[in-house]
């Protein structure tokens, strides 16, 4: 058997609602963000799970939460999975950054790879740290399944190094809603996408709450 790893995003948050960017700030999940956690418990409680890694800020680790305490399994918390740090731009929707940074958010927007928000983090940084954690999956589990839960920009930047996508097309080629899973099998001929952003384990009203 292979191993097969899951990667799930965060559930619903404000700022996932507004588009805000919130990169490292320690928001909760909203009561529907909450739901969609024990949608997802529930969904996939029946995998025999090997491992459960999670960003440490908590909108992620109240994701994984129901999981786990079905399970009885701990979750290993890895700062590697954390969300792109937009320094400056932290708390502030696209719009305000537009017009208060306007330049350097048009060089972001063009080539996030190599370009970083204002005292933020460039793509290929969370790339690096990222895949510090993938490599520490694939030596600790050889087969089975491991959950990876993250956050927008983090799972694409993943996925993208994966599938060997160009880092600085992260935010045009993959999209990630709020709760969605991507399931990616590390193959003998290397990386196997299963599924991309998939939402069917949540309940009927909660998969039109796409969330930024």
């Amino acid at each position: 058997m292979s191993l097969k790893l899951y990667f799930l995003r965060h559930g619903e948050t404000t700022a996932s609602q507004t588009g805000t960017y919130c990169g490292r700030l320690d928001i909760e999940l909203t009561e529907a963000g909450e739901k969609m956690a024990e949608d997802f418990a529930r969904f996939y409680q029946n995998i025999e799970w090997k491992g459960v890694y999670c960003s440490p800020l908590q909108r992620a680790i109240k994701t994984a939460k129901p999981l786990c305490d079905q399970l009885g399994m701990q979750m290993q918390l890895r700062p590697g999975l954390k969300e792109i740090y937009y320094g400056e731009w932290e708390g502030k929707t696209p719009d305000q950054v537009n017009r208060e940074f306007h330049d350097d958010y048009v060089r972001w927007l063009a080539d996030p790879g190599w370009n970083s928000p204002n005292g933020g983090e460039k793509g290929i940084d969370i790339a690096r740290r990222s895949s510090e954690v993938l490599e520490e999956i694939e030596c600790t589990h050889k087969s089975g399944h491991v959950l990876v839960v993250s956050h927008k920009a983090t799972i694409r930047i993943m996925l993208c190094s994966l599938l060997g996508i160009d880092i600085g097309r992260y935010r045009d080629r993959i999209a990630m809603s709020v709760a969605r899973v991507s399931i990616v099998e590390i193959a003998e001929n290397g990386p196997l996408v299963h599924i991309m952003g998939d939402c069917s384990h949540l309940r009927e009203e909660l998969r039109h709450r796409h969330g930024t």
